[in-house]
């Protein structure tokens, strides 16, 4: 897929870019800052690209991918999945858009990881294709640029082995949509 400057293809039609204007005026006012704005569309770019299969629902796709980092207008640490899934429910946002965002950190975070990483103990692992898209598209692109799964797991090097091995299956699994 070609990419525009601003990471969204130019074969997107009308209404999701309409979409994608929404849902990044949306991560402004909860005080997200061009980069995150920028990253959420690239983040969507290639997340589409996996959403082409019609057993996908390419909205809830778009939808998740842009506001997946809404979080990072309060925080960006390992808590701004849950920070931002909060937000969203607080602003109605559809359940389905919440698990997304609450679920997108790497490959997932088990309700043990997360109270090792100090979070709300809830089961943050992607369970279903549009969730599991997101998660992958946000480990794929670095800041606004797609990368490769070996920079991605380079770069997590810190994080343990069944982490990164999660992060690997996971990358597996979405490929086949591609």
């Amino acid at each position: 897929m070609n990419e525009d400057p601003e990471g969204i293809s130019p074969g997107e039609n009308q209404q999701a870019e309409g979409l994608v204007a929404r849902w990044g005026a949306l991560l402004a006012r909860a005080g997200c800052g061009e980069p995150v704005i920028a990253h959420a569309r690239a983040v969507t770019a290639l997340a589409l690209e996996f959403a082409e299969n019609p057993v996908v629902d390419r909205d809830l796709v778009l939808a998740g991918a842009m506001l997946h980092d809404i979080g990072r207008g309060t925080s960006h640490g390992i808590d701004h999945a849950q920070r931002g899934a909060a937000l969203a429910r607080s602003l109605g946002v559809d359940p389905s858009v919440v698990s997304i965002i609450e679920r997108h950190i790497g490959a997932g975070l088990t309700a043990d990881e997360c109270s090792v990483e100090r979070l709300l103990p809830r089961d943050c692992m992607p369970r279903t294709i549009e969730e599991k898209i997101v998660a992958d598209a946000d480990n794929l692109i670095h800041w606004k640029r797609p990368g490769s799964i070996e920079r991605t797991l380079g770069g997590s090097l810190r994080l343990k082995r069944r982490i990164r091995s999660r992060i690997y299956r996971l990358y597996l699994e979405m490929e086949c949509f591609r």
